[in-house]
């Protein structure tokens, strides 16, 4: 998929970033969710492509990345690694100022390289996300259901790892297929490089370590930025899911005017997986977003 996309592997600190870019134009940096890949981009990237100069990039322990080891501080999957990542990716392509257009778990990185790194980032799209220390301190029943994950992933090891490891289609199929499109909503082709990406030896182990990182060091460091009065300063758009648990279960812009200064959003009629589900309209957000 996005074969017109040019390649481009880069490494930092022992980390390979599979990165692929496109288009002319004003930078914009894609983040990806779990448990996708860059692939869940192609139906947005080609069109803005035609606009921007577009870089995709898949998160370390994701798609064609690295799987780095595990640690005890979980600090090889914290938000502020992989927002240095970023920062060495679009470094690499040239760009040292950038918007940044992101989705769920891409949406918590973004989040946290505009907060460590806000001379970079001009412009913050993200999709179907509410501050991840506001949801964990908010945490309703219903929440806790749709987004079971949440809790299964920060078990101690090795027991999500070897529970997805036993059939990593099924846990995707799983995941995604119980939102509120099922699995109608996404590309054969793009499923099937969610499958391909999640057999690979050291996935389950680094996403189940990427949630474990959420829910400890990158709380530690929202609560720094939170006592210390900080708040993200640069334009900040946030798009959700009308039927998707976020929306249902926060006041999304309430809590994102709490740690940003200019926030605009809506929801969209879809579930969780926007850039697939509506992706005109997550084009049009884009397009509107990135030009004024």
């Amino acid at each position: 998929m996005l074969e017109t996309f040019t390649p481009l592997t880069v490494e930092r600190q022992g980390v390979q970033l599979h990165t692929r870019a496109a288009g002319g134009g004003a930078p914009v940096l894609l983040l990806h969710g779990h448990p996708q890949s860059i692939a869940m981009w192609h139906r947005v990237a080609p069109v803005l492509a035609q606009t921007h100069r577009v870089v995709l990039m898949d998160l370390r322990g994701y798609g064609d990345s690295s799987r780095p080891e595990a640690d005890a501080a979980h600090h090889n999957h914290s938000k502020r690694e992989m927002a240095l990542d970023a920062l060495a990716v679009m470094k690499a392509h040239g760009f040292e100022r950038f918007d940044v257009l992101a989705h769920d778990r891409g949406a918590r990185v973004a989040h946290r390289l505009a907060a460590d790194a806000p001379d970079a980032v001009k412009r913050l799209l993200l999709l179907d996300i509410a501050p991840t220390l506001a949801m964990y301190e908010n945490t309703s029943e219903a929440f806790a259901r749709a987004y079971w994950h949440w809790f299964f992933m920060i078990q101690p090891p090795p027991l999500p790892e070897a529970l997805i490891e036993s059939d990593p289609a099924r846990y995707v199929r799983g995941v995604m297929g119980a939102r509120y499109a099922g699995l109608a909503a996404f590309a054969p082709e793009a499923l099937a490089e969610y499958e391909r990406c999640a057999a690979l030896p050291g996935t389950a182990r680094s996403i189940a370590e990427d949630y474990r990182a959420s829910a400890s060091l990158d709380l530690e460091h929202d609560r720094a930025d939170v006592a210390a009065g900080r708040q993200l300063q640069q334009p900040l758009r946030v798009l959700w899911g009308q039927h998707g648990a976020v929306g249902r279960c926060f006041d999304v812009l309430a809590l994102w005017r709490e740690r940003a200064a200019q926030v605009t959003g809506c929801a969209l009629d879809c579930g969780h997986y926007l850039a697939e589900e509506a992706p005109e309209q997550v084009i049009a957000q884009a397009q509107e977003f990135f030009t004024h």
